[in-house]
């Protein structure tokens, strides 16, 4: 199967095979760096006498590795300090603000559910998955964050990205990454499913390996949209509304990969040695490879071929708790398993807090809106 290359049913409609991996960016998707980004950008333009960073050029900068946003920015920008001054002072600002980051919206439930789940395999697939038809979905990390500012931005949310194995945690300055091939390039996701075939293949039972039509990208950039559509994968986009207020009208052409702000010339003749597969191609408008979501609360599991049980918390007896369920009743739970039923407390709030996701402090569900703000 060619990287655009789906299967189609009867009526000539896209079908596609279930999806046995899901791959993430981080900044604006799983954690609202974005917002912090952009409020150490237009401290240091104020500083400078320059109006803030409007989002037609915030965009351009979104998913970028650190060099080739920079070299945007400053053509924009043109302040009247040193690219050295600049980056003295950004580093400043961004210890402190990457300390404040959060997870966004849905991220919580989203991971909490993918990390047990399943993929729902069909007749054609279970024949090519030896060893049963439950197969757990792999996840892999890709962003274009170098390890330093991955580390201070995931600092209180270590519980929460436990959910990506080391070794598939791909950080925007991994020497496995062809120098000067970062998004809109394809590298970095190619390099993130080949480290998941990688821990396949060193399994007892191993799996086949994993194709790119067979996993799953989430974005919330547009140069992010095209390097997950260059790599012959599907793309969830969920963008910022500030950037989907620059791109309205454009969606199609982003989901496609086709927003044509990058030259097919730069893309194919970078001095590096590619990762195979790029530098790919973009996808087709309309082709059904990419969907827009306003959240990841959103997200259709079934739509993508994947089955979970929504169980929140195992306890040390190995019972699951289900989405609501409180402490007192996970206590009472626990008691059964053991065989020394409690007998309910006279008084217990029915609204008791329910059990979160994740153990930790930093894994409360999210109070922010729907579309990342």
């Amino acid at each position: 199967m060619t990287a655009h290359t789906s299967l189609s049913s009867a009526n000539g409609t896209p079908t596609f095979p279930p999806v046995r991996a899901c791959i993430f960016d981080m900044d604006g998707l799983l954690i609202d760096s974005e917002d912090a980004y952009t409020r150490v950008t237009n401290t240091i333009l104020r500083e400078n006498g320059r109006p803030d960073i409007p989002w037609s050029i915030k965009a351009q900068l979104q998913g970028r590795p650190g060099p080739s946003a920079g070299k945007i920015f400053r053509a924009w920008a043109q302040l009247p300090i040193t690219e050295e001054q600049f980056m003295k002072r950004q580093m400043e600002l961004q210890r402190e603000e990457f300390r404040h980051c959060k997870p966004l919206a849905g991220v919580e439930t989203l991971l909490g559910r993918l990390v047990q789940a399943h993929t729902m395999m069909d007749a054609q697939n279970r024949a090519r998955s030896p060893g049963g038809d439950r197969k757990p979905v792999r996840l892999a990390l890709a962003t274009s964050s170098h390890g330093r500012n991955y580390d201070l931005k995931t600092a209180t949310m270590t519980r929460l990205f436990s959910v990506f194995p080391e070794k598939q945690k791909i950080v925007g300055d991994d020497e496995r990454i062809p120098k000067g091939r970062g998004k809109p390039l394809p590298d970095i996701y190619l390099l993130a499913l080949q480290t998941i075939n990688e821990a396949l293949a060193a399994e007892e039972e191993p799996e086949r390996e994993i194709l790119p039509e067979e996993c799953l990208v989430f974005e919330d950039s547009v140069p992010g949209v095209e390097a997950g559509r260059r790599a012959g994968m599907r793309v969830v986009w969920v963008p910022h509304s500030g950037l989907l207020n620059v791109f309205k009208d454009r969606i199609d052409e982003v989901l496609a990969g086709r927003t044509g702000e990058h030259d097919e010339d730069d893309l194919s003749h970078q001095a590096s040695t590619p990762l195979p597969g790029s530098p790919g191609r973009p996808g087709e408008l309309g082709d059904g490879w990419g969907e827009i979501l306003s959240s990841l609360e959103h997200f259709d599991y079934r739509k993508y071929g994947i089955d979970y049980k929504d169980q929140r918390y195992r306890s040390e007896s190995g019972q699951f708790a289900l989405p609501g369920t409180t402490d007192k009743e996970l206590e009472e739970m626990t008691a059964r398993a053991d065989g020394k039923l409690h007998a309910p407390e006279e008084g217990t709030p029915r609204n008791a807090t329910p059990v979160p996701v994740f153990g930790d402090a930093q894994s409360k569900p999210s109070s922010l809106p729907t579309t990342k703000t």
